[in-house]
């Protein structure tokens, strides 16, 4: 692990500099988060710690105390080279301006320095302006929360994906995470943590139509709703989706063991659904998410374009979300990725896709935005391997011995040296094999 400090990290010898970290952390949440390390000093040379329970309790402690509103850091013990070190990640606050000890900082590159009062009160009247998910839902009641969900499912969740046991009771938790306000839930409360989201947002779901052919005129093989809290809809539409694609099966270059393939990247697949409902515009109840699949392609429907600054040229670079108290909370059990990493990865897993599909391609207008996964079907037929016998045993023999030579083929396959080039030949067409030296010295390897 490389680390260096930027107006995003922080390093910290030990633990005695906690209240200097503690203005870095209140900083931090008013500005776009970021990381403060203990047990690395400002070289990024990781010197290790003394760690404890106690230690990581302090820690957590000194935060929930001392920075207002109240915030749930994510602390780790990091391992490396036989040294320990600790990991406090900050997101961005969903809830600025934060105060330590009743004054707000902010990060002016590696400095950490007192908002002026009139920056302080643009940051509090932004405050008041607050976005959809984060206002109070004044028809619903603590009653109207399924308590059982954060104690049954979303804190073992939290724990298991983060490492770190939560302190306090499941209302506590979701004080801090916005999620209740006032004694009353939000409009994200509502719709993560809801008995019934639909009794009050009735198109807060996801609908999907299944079709035979490439159109939407052909024949209609499914439709499906998904509703319940948010959480179940990722769940139960990724699924569906997963169990109505292909998983194919075919012969990688270099390899004698056939090997599965999906049809579209999993990843991109339950990103995309995810980034769907955490990023609609909920309050637009004239529509729902709407995800048409086809036999070459995926549609991903939802309601709200792009926010201002954000194109399809962009969407890697640049960091948004529409409903913040949603994305920090599915942030909180991986549902959807941190620090804006989500579209690299799409990027990354086509790249990486065996059959390499097309780049995913993103349309936005004022009131919508349709994002589009490609197949690999067709591409699978047109490289589905069709390997002899005899291919798979110079295969086999390459994989053994490392290359082989014309001459050692023909003697394996008890063939002519005309007959063993032309086998050796096929390979290379296929992409499997390689060529190396010349003439007499010419030997074939795994490409």
């Amino acid at each position: 692990m490389h680390l260096k400090e930027s107006s995003t990290v922080e390093l910290k010898k030990s633990i005695t500099q906690l209240d200097d970290a503690l203005k870095t952390i209140c900083a931090l949440l008013n500005h776009r988060g970021g990381t403060v390390y203990f047990g690395v000093d400002s070289s990024g040379k990781i010197l290790g710690t003394q760690i404890s329970e106690k230690t990581l309790r302090k820690i957590s402690q000194q935060i929930c105390s001392r920075i207002k509103p109240e915030t749930i850091p994510e602390i780790r013990e990091i391992t490396e080279n036989g040294k320990s070190f600790i990991e406090v990640k900050i997101p961005e606050g969903t809830n600025k301006p934060y105060f330590l000890d009743g004054k707000a900082y902010k990060k002016v590159g590696s400095e950490k320095r007192v908002i002026p009062p009139d920056e302080l009160k643009k940051m509090i009247l932004e405050r008041k302006r607050n976005r959809w998910d984060e206002e109070i839902y004044t028809h619903a009641t603590l009653s109207d929360i399924d308590w059982s969900y954060p104690t049954e499912i979303f804190i073992p969740l939290y724990e298991k994906t983060s490492g770190k046991k939560l302190v306090g009771n499941p209302q506590d938790l979701l004080k801090a995470l916005g999620i209740i306000k006032d004694n009353k839930p939000t409009n994200a409360g509502v719709l993560l943590f809801g008995k019934d989201p639909s009794t009050f947002f009735a198109n807060a779901h996801i609908v999907l139509g299944r079709y035979k052919g490439k159109m939407v005129s052909g024949e209609k093989l499914d439709y499906k709703e998904f509703t319940g809290k948010l959480f179940e809809q990722i769940d139960n539409c990724v699924a569906y989706i997963i169990e109505h694609t292909a998983l194919m099966s075919r012969l990688i270059p270099g390899e004698v063991q056939r090997t599965d393939i999906p049809e579209y990247g999993l990843f991109s697949i339950r990103e995309l659904v995810t980034n769907a409902v955490c990023h609609r515009d909920y309050e637009d109840q004239g529509g729902k998410i709407i995800i048409k699949m086809f036999d070459n392609r995926i549609e991903f429907y939802n309601i709200g374009g792009l926010p201002a600054g954000i194109t399809p040229k962009n969407i890697t670079r640049e960091q948004y979300s529409r409903n913040p108290t949603i994305a920090a909370v599915l942030a909180k059990v991986k549902y959807i990725e941190e620090m804006g990493e989500g579209w690299d990865k799409i990027i990354t897993e086509h790249k990486q896709h065996p059959l390499h599909p097309e780049l995913p391609v993103i349309e936005s207008s004022k009131n919508s935005t349709l994002v589009t996964l490609f197949s690999t079907k067709e591409k699978f037929e047109e490289k589905k391997d069709n390997l002899t016998k005899k291919q798979r045993e110079i295969i086999a023999y390459i994989q053994k011995n490392g290359r082989i030579t014309t001459n050692e083929c023909a003697n394996l396959l008890k063939i002519s040296n005309d007959t063993s080039l032309r086998e050796l030949s096929k390979l290379r067409t296929l992409g499997i094999i390689d060529r190396k030296g010349v003439g007499k010295s010419t030997y074939y390897v795994i490409k």
